[in-house]
């Protein structure tokens, strides 16, 4: 137990020996003052370790008799199954929120310089000097704060969809969002369709749910319609999955006949959609959308300022019709009481002062330059890369004989954290081996060099990647 400290290792070892079998119920242990005897220690830090035993259930104290064994010693509670496939499906978020690793081609996110470096560095700091008095100190109205969400509103009719305030609800983030909608909409056994590839923590909720994952198939512009149609007619699906624009990991988006098509046939099916924007304030407003094109009874949309403004800053919301917007928001008044005054009232104010819309076109630029970058780059390797549409995607395939799984273990050892391809397909199917590439990382030398020598062609690191000799 490296870094542990004394009391540590004693309540460890304890613990395991009780939960092992190896310290049978009412056995008397040690006294403090023997057991630091024996080991050299100070009775504090025994003392201490016996009383964090007795708190977790491991030892009993008795008055002036000393501590005991526990009769019916606390062991941990074995994982549902649930839990444990559905925390296999998000091994990537882990290296995300630790960072492990100084080479991030995989991460999901924009880098904190990005954003750091934006004017809003500074208008985020007058805030939180000058916003927050009052009932930004109150829970608040579980639907959320009411001058983002007439924002909101607003900005979804510049985009054709039409809603009011009462059809939003505010969120901690877009994976929050579609928690919601699971637990409202997902029974057990329920089947359920997604992109393959597609969004990897999404698969992981509906692992939890325990429903029925069927995978359908993403192409450059949209879902395959031929797999949609033959996957609905085997059997209905509650509900359809699907993110439209900047898709994650392919970096597509939706065409306004494969849009029309999504719809037709979710009407015909009863199939309800949900559809993820997650980087609707760097495209254009007149996008093919579901929402859109279909309106919000048919489709629930959901967005975020995770992905545009600061991954720390946990705002999103979801858009339906209303009776629907409604039982979600019951379901967050009993799960989270409400979400975060002083967030939503920050990003209300950003937006209002003209600064997120400003922040906005500078990280656009940044976006368009990085991916162009990355395309010069990656492309001078020989990668076959998918047809950047916006976001922060590239979905590059491996040529013949380059496995995913090496590649990544050989990456890891180097530093390079990659996201295989496997990860975004609800089976871990075996289609052909790719990596999603972030293009605020791609064009990393590092991350460049290691590529070359896995794929046996030359490298200058001066301007990239290079197939000259």
């Amino acid at each position: 137990m490296r870094g542990a400290s004394k009391a540590d290792q004693i309540v460890a070892r304890l613990a395991a020996a009780v939960e092992g079998g190896l310290l049978r119920p009412g056995l008397r242990v040690a006294s403090v003052r023997a057991a630091a005897r024996e080991q050299g220690l100070s009775k504090n830090t025994v003392a201490e370790a016996y009383e964090r035993l007795v708190a977790s259930g491991h030892l009993e104290a008795r008055r002036g008799a000393g501590y005991f064994v526990a009769n019916q010693p606390c062991r941990p509670p074995p994982r549902r199954q649930e839990v444990v496939e559905a925390l296999s499906l998000v091994s990537l978020l882990r290296e995300q929120t630790e960072e492990h690793y100084v080479v991030r081609p995989g991460e999901g996110r924009p880098p904190p310089s990005w954003m750091e470096e934006s004017e809003l560095a500074r208008c985020l700091t007058q805030a939180s000097r000058d916003q927050y008095r009052g009932e930004a100190h109150s829970y608040g109205s579980s639907w959320g704060y009411e001058p983002l969400r007439e924002r909101i509103a607003q900005s979804l009719s510049e985009r054709a969809i039409h809603c009011t305030p009462g059809h939003v609800l505010l969120t901690q983030g877009a994976n929050h969002a579609l928690d919601l909608v699971i637990r409202n909409m997902v029974a057990p056994g329920d089947r359920v369709l997604v992109d393959d590839p597609g969004y990897y923590p999404l698969f992981a909720k509906l692992r939890l749910a325990q429903a029925e994952i069927v995978g359908i198939r993403r192409n450059p512009d949209g879902p395959d319609i031929d797999d949609l149609r033959a996957k609905l007619a085997q059997r209905p699906a509650r509900a359809f999955f699907t993110q439209s624009l900047g898709h994650n990991p392919t970096g597509g988006t939706l065409s306004p006949s494969v849009a029309a098509a999504v719809l037709q046939l979710a009407e015909q099916h009863g199939c309800q959609l949900v559809e993820d924007d997650p980087f609707a304030d760097l495209l254009p407003a007149a996008s093919p959308r579901l929402a859109a094109i279909g309106g919000l009874g048919r489709v629930l949309y959901v967005g975020t300022f995770s992905k545009t403004l600061s991954a720390s800053l946990r705002v999103g919301f979801v858009a339906g019709a209303a009776p629907v917007v409604e039982a979600l928001n019951d379901l967050k008044l009993l799960t989270v009481v409400s979400t975060s005054q002083y967030a939503e009232r920050l990003v209300a104010q950003l937006i209002e002062a003209g600064h997120y819309r400003r922040h906005l076109r500078r990280l656009a630029r940044r976006v368009e330059a990085a991916t162009a970058q990355a395309t010069l780059d990656l492309g001078a390797l020989g990668l076959t890369l998918s047809r950047p549409t916006g976001g922060f995607y590239l979905w590059a395939k491996l040529p013949a004989g380059l496995e995913e799984e090496p590649l990544c273990r050989s990456a890891a050892a180097r530093g390079i954290f990659l996201a295989p391809g496997a990860v975004f397909s609800p089976d871990r199917g075996q289609g052909v081996p790719a990596l999603r590439i972030n293009v605020a990382h791609a064009s990393d030398p590092r991350f460049l060099e290691f590529l070359a020598d896995a794929m046996g062609v030359p490298f200058h690191s001066a301007g990239g990647a290079s197939t000259d000799a």
